[in-house]
């Protein structure tokens, strides 16, 4: 992806109702994962987004989609856009969290225990400002609100950036296979990122419990 899109989830909702591109192409032009994507077209992500046509925004030629829509692996590349340019926003301010949207932290603390398991509760917990006591409850299902809680993604809840999100989740898959490597566990030929990257199928909030116990102590070194 050559240039960032504006609104990635709102064209990759765009994307999977109007064209049979498959989920990594428009992740790819989208700069978003593909699991993401593959969530848009189950309608688990971004369901109240409405769609944004990146060839009427002028990020995207029809010539780009056809060559894309007869290749599953070619890449589209983005186009400079004045109306996009014109739409960025400003340079962020230093990150602040409104306390209207403190009651989402749960929500996004769900959504990392469900789908990105590898990522340490420290980095978690600096992400989303929050703390490994409250991650603790989503986990355990002993926050006061447990009931309501459910996995909704940072960046859809506002609490994250897409490149925080993808940075925060890459470290933690390379770190994981780097530890899997020495320990011997990774046989030959098996992937080494965890089953959200793979399209393994994955158990429910519950049963993600035992997988994070035993990073307790990477989180105490890391915090």
């Amino acid at each position: 992806m050559a240039d960032q899109i504006l609104m990635p989830k709102a064209t990759a909702v765009w994307l999977v109702d109007n064209t049979s591109l498959t989920f990594e192409q428009i992740a790819d032009f989208c700069g978003l994962h593909p699991l993401e994507v593959k969530g848009i077209a189950d309608g688990e992500v971004a369901r109240d987004i409405r769609g944004a046509d990146p060839i009427a925004n002028g990020q995207l030629t029809r010539e780009e989609l056809d060559r894309a829509g007869a290749n599953p692996k070619y890449r589209m590349k983005a186009q400079k856009s004045r109306h996009a340019e014109l739409l960025k926003p400003a340079k962020k301010a230093p990150r602040y969290t409104p306390v209207s949207r403190r009651q989402d932290r749960p929500d996004a603390i769900a959504w990392f225990l469900r789908n990105h398991p590898e990522v340490p509760d420290s980095q978690v917990a600096k992400l989303l400002g929050t703390t490994k006591a409250t991650i603790d409850q989503v986990r355990n299902r002993t926050h006061w609100n447990s009931a309501n809680i459910k996995p909704v993604d940072p960046v859809t809840l506002g609490l994250s950036t897409q490149l925080e999100l993808d940075a925060i989740v890459r470290r933690a898959a390379e770190k994981r296979a780097r530890e899997d490597a020495r320990k011997g566990k990774v046989d030959d030929g098996a992937s080494l990122l965890p089953a959200s990257e793979t399209g393994a199928e994955e158990g429910p909030l519950e049963e993600i419990q035992d997988l994070e116990a035993a990073e307790d102590d990477e989180d105490a070194a890391e915090a």
